[in-house]
């Protein structure tokens, strides 16, 4: 595959990446309406083109970001149809690439429409968008993806899902704007190892282990959700959290002895 398109592709995703990480951060410092529930404008500048103070700052960085990212996204789908690669790969930028038009309508929502409903939806449109394109960054560099790149996304992922649960509340007693942010950064660096176990390691396991990367991914999303409310959850909601948690931990741990059977037998 051409390298110019796998730099592309790597690039955007860190658009994405970032993009995610400056809403949260935005989200948990208060800045969401720092810009006086202006969109897309902000509250300084000609004609109020800039921020005023630092919480419009990060609201404005935000936006900046955020359709520089989405021009990335769509020129990548563009330019995968345009060079004909991998269906796979050229579905998940087009997902991607057609999500972007609905989150930018719900970022806007979220500026003059602050809700929950709109701040949950604007959130997992972006994990979706951010989940399409680690997909097509691993899908694209698979074939230079060696077993010593698979250990080392087993062990980030293994390690990284017990950090992100315990930068969740209650487990940590001071949820300020850092931690959260934090959390979301171990988390999509998280999905992104666990997606190249799903893309790449798991036709290299051993047959009993080829199962466990995909249920580490399936159960990721319930636990991400439930992880999302737990302040405000019943002991029951509690109960699913640790449940779901168990399992993603428990495949993430054989998935990694995977990596490791494969690597003894000299597959």
């Amino acid at each position: 595959m051409n390298r110019r398109f796998r730099y592309l592709v790597a690039v955007t995703t860190a658009f994405v990446f970032a993009t995610i990480l400056l809403g949260v951060a935005t989200k948990s410092y208060g800045a969401g309406l720092a810009c006086q529930a202006r969109w897309p404008v902000c509250d300084g500048g000609l004609l109020n083109l800039f921020p005023e103070s630092f919480p419009s700052f990060f609201e404005w960085i935000h936006r900046v970001v955020a359709g520089v990212g989405g021009l990335f996204i769509v020129g990548s789908a563009i330019e995968a149809w345009r060079r004909g690669v991998s269906p796979k790969i050229r579905n998940a930028l087009t997902v991607g690439a057609l999500l972007t038009p609905l989150q930018v309508v719900l970022g806007q929502q979220t500026v003059v429409n602050f809700t929950f409903p709109v701040l949950t939806a604007h959130f997992w449109t972006a994990f979706t968008i951010f989940a399409a394109f680690a997909f097509a960054l691993v899908a694209s560099w698979a074939d230079a993806i060696r077993t010593g790149h698979l250990k080392v996304a087993a062990v980030v992922a293994f390690a990284l899902f017990p950090v992100q649960v315990l930068l969740t509340p209650p487990f940590i007693s001071s949820y300020t704007p850092v931690i959260q942010t934090l959390q979301y950064a171990v988390l999509l660096v998280l999905v992104l190892a666990v997606i190249a176990l799903v893309v790449v390691g798991r036709r290299a396991f051993p047959e009993r282990y080829q199962s466990a990367p995909v249920i580490a991914i399936v159960a990721l999303v319930p636990t991400v959700y439930l992880g999302r409310h737990l302040l405000a959850g019943s002991t029951v909601h509690r109960v699913a959290y640790l449940l779901a948690g168990l399992v993603v931990f428990a495949a993430l741990a054989m998935s990694t002895a995977g990596v490791w059977k494969r690597e003894h037998v000299g597959n």
